[in-house]
């Protein structure tokens, strides 16, 4: 592509919050990722922004609010006429792309997924009904096949985590042309910054991060604090426990108890100086997809964690986790205790998440696998599509029902 002709437009669920979620982390860094590209790049959402949001303006991108089912997002784009777009999420995907099909029908069109948001679905509906979660239990699902739907019509979809790469190759036999799997991207962790890491002995405590608004956060907490937390508190009664997170809902503020050691903090305004101090990181997961945003900084921040098998898939292959990975609340409680004592195998843990973040986080690699991706589809644009007709087939439906649809709601409107 001609330097002139790099224009890409992101269109977000919502506008990023990286201080807040791992998903407003990721989007900062594909953001920047563009920007170091040479891209003019322009961010638009439907949402509103929050105390939280990034000031994207200040880092030289353009924003622009945006309208559901309206013709002024038509006469936008096609004013804009950017030759790649990326939808954030597959729900932006089902509301704009038939539209950017439409008008910039050669614009590259990219899906983030963030994670797989109907297998997360799925299983929080299979923890709610206390049933063990299966593939069939998915696949069944309306929102599963609209969200591989929405894969099939983009051009490249950004799958974050090993284990959805695997769901949707070896399950369901997508083309892995299709799919690109892009991680969370970190710079190397090298022995110097290892060493301004605190000791074991300069940390203590535990720590529990993660946003309010996201289901499996919010049940994690409760776990901790019905199940896990009195165990472990049994056995260190000087330890304490601190939960982290924006938007926690009353419930959880709730459970603020310091004569039990259970801290309720709400927003960390600075997520690696909190982390930094704990010893242990806690994520006994139940139930979720992708991967862990809070678990990676843990490694990132040099404090081991404990978390289930839902929290460390799809993170690394056959490596040496970053600490302990228990299910049962009797075990994870054992594991915390165990581990919070053990310096020596505390300190193996420490290294572990390093040499993880190292093999499978490494930004360098991961942008120049980026970088080749666009480069090798934006060559060959027609000929890859030629090769997705499944995709082809769900693009003319979509336009066919998603347009009408919205032309219908623009009209009444406009009656209204």
């Amino acid at each position: 592509m001609a330097a002139i002709d790099k224009k890409v437009l992101i269109i977000g669920c919502n506008w990023p919050e990286p201080g807040t979620t791992a998903a407003g982390g990721r989007m900062l860094q594909l953001i920047r990722f563009f920007l170091k590209q040479d891209y003019e790049l322009t961010f638009a959402s439907t949402a509103a922004e929050s105390e939280y949001s990034y000031d994207l303006e200040s880092i030289g991108v353009r924003t622009q609010s945006i309208l559901l089912n309206h013709y002024s997002f038509d006469e936008f784009i096609g004013q804009l006429n950017p030759t790649v777009v990326l939808f954030d999420r597959f729900l932006t995907e089902e509301q704009f792309g038939w539209r950017v099909a439409e008008h910039c029908p050669q614009a590259m069109r990219i899906l983030d997924t963030e994670d797989l948001h109907s297998l997360r679905t799925a299983r929080q509906l299979s923890h709610k009904k206390k049933q063990p979660f299966s593939i069939k239990s998915w696949l069944d699902q309306d929102l599963t096949k609209r969200e591989i739907a929405s894969i099939y019509r983009s051009d490249i979809s950004l799958i974050i985590s090993l284990y959805e790469m695997e769901l949707l190759t070896e399950e369901l036999k997508l083309d892995p042309d299709l799919l690109l799997h892009l991680p969370m991207m970190y710079n190397e962790i090298d022995v110097e910054q290892r060493k301004d890491w605190l000791d074991f002995d300069q940390k203590k405590n535990f720590i529990c991060i993660g946003n309010g608004k996201h289901a499996p956060n919010v049940d994690a907490i409760k776990t901790l604090k019905l199940t896990i937390w009195p165990l472990i508190r049994k056995r260190l009664p000087k330890a304490n426990l601190y939960v982290y997170g924006a938007y926690l809902p009353q419930e959880i503020q709730q459970m603020h108890k310091p004569k039990e050691g259970f801290y309720v903090m709400g927003h960390a305004a600075n997520a690696q100086e909190v982390i930094t101090r704990a010893r242990l990181s806690l994520a006994p997961l139940n139930f979720g997809a992708g991967i862990k945003g809070k678990l990676l900084d843990s490694m990132l921040f040099g404090t081991p964690s404990i978390t289930t098998h839902i929290g460390a898939e799809g993170i690394c292959l056959d490596m040496p986790w970053n600490g302990c990975i228990a299910n049962a609340p009797k075990d994870f409680a054992h594991a915390a205790v165990e581990l919070y004592l053990d310096r020596e195998k505390w300190l193996i843990s420490q290294k572990n998440g390093m040499d993880i973040i190292n093999s499978c986080y490494d930004k360098a690699v991961l942008q120049q696998r980026l970088s080749q991706k666009i480069e090798q589809v934006g060559t060959t644009l027609n000929q890859h599509r030629s090769g997705n007709f499944i995709g082809a087939m769900l693009l003319h439906h979509s336009m066919a029902s998603t347009k009408y649809m919205s032309k219908w709601i623009t009209a009444k409107n406009k009656k209204t």
